[in-house]
């Protein structure tokens, strides 16, 4: 388990993480989401102890990561733009991972370049983005880490190739070999694929909890009631974004969704539907109910 406490971050006048707290569960598919400038980059780089927090800590397995050498040789960071030599192949930097990560395997790195289609003799300066950023992945896996760490992973992969490597990890963490943490701006990207959400804006940590805990707290309501329809026909509900076109009424509401089915079926509606809703909708409903500014959250949808 990772134990994110109470992390702060500044430079200079700047702070980029203020008083983050949080855990990841082993086996869960963590996403971190937030848009640029919000202190993911920062976040992962004190987690995989490249960086370390003006206060706070982070720990594996109750043990800290920062300047502890055997921690690490359990975690692979997963950069936006890694880095690799241009004259080196995919071969050459194989065998310096050996080096670093006794969990290395071979066998693995042979059955992932093989799916990927690369080949592993080219110099990685003839690849291109996507190609490296495959070989980062390739690379990654194959040394077979407890946690890895990734800041947008999914960028500068084409669709066929992102599902590849969504199966490969979701493959993994099912094995029990693997917990990932993605960071990402595109809620769309982690929806489908993540158990467990935090969201970053401002160096804050605005939102965390498991998804399905989240969407099914959360519901829009479409309904036709007999009567002018506003927040006090239906008392003890919290009711937000509330649309109307003539009769019908659109909005969203909190609690259980047996709880709100029967506070609406005491009007007797003439119609009512509780319909799901988007990630990036749930986020923006959070973020206005804790007092922020979502028009200036740029994540993409």
């Amino acid at each position: 388990m990772i134990q994110v406490n109470s992390v702060t971050k500044k430079y200079d006048d700047f702070t980029s993480l203020d008083n983050v707290s949080f855990k990841v569960k082993d086996g869960s598919i963590f996403g971190l989401i937030g848009s640029n400038g919000s202190g993911k980059s920062t976040l992962l780089r004190i987690m995989c102890g490249v960086f370390a927090p003006n206060v706070g800590e982070v720990l594996y397995d109750n043990e800290p990561v920062y300047e502890n050498e055997a921690v690490k040789r359990g975690i692979v960071y997963l950069s936006d733009e890694s880095f690799f030599k241009p004259h080196s192949t995919v071969n050459d930097i194989k065998n310096l991972y050996k080096t670093i990560y006794p969990s290395f395997s071979e066998e693995k790195y042979n059955s992932l370049h093989k799916a990927f289609g690369l080949d592993v003799n080219t110099k990685i300066g003839k690849f291109s983005k996507g190609m490296q950023k495959q070989a980062a992945v390739l690379l990654s896996l194959s040394a077979c880490p407890k946690y890895l760490l990734c800041d947008e992973t999914f960028d500068g992969l084409d669709p066929v190739m992102r599902k590849l490597v969504k199966t490969i990890i979701a493959d993994e963490v099912a094995a029990g070999n693997i917990t990932p943490v993605i960071a990402s701006h595109n809620l769309s990207e982690l929806e489908d694929f993540c158990d467990h959400i935090a969201l970053l804006h401002k160096s804050d940590l605005v939102v965390e909890a498991d998804l399905d805990d989240i969407k099914l707290g959360i519901h829009r309501v479409q309904a036709v009631f007999d009567e002018e329809f506003t927040p006090d026909t239906l008392p003890g509900l919290e009711i937000t974004n509330l649309e109307q076109r003539g009769r019908l009424s659109s909005f969203i509401v909190k609690g259980s969704e047996d709880v709100i089915r029967k506070v609406i079926a005491e009007k007797a509606p003439a119609y009512s539907e509780l319909l799901p809703l988007s990630l990036d909708e749930i986020f923006i409903c959070e973020m206005e109910g804790k007092g922020y500014d979502f028009t200036s959250l740029d994540i993409g949808r």
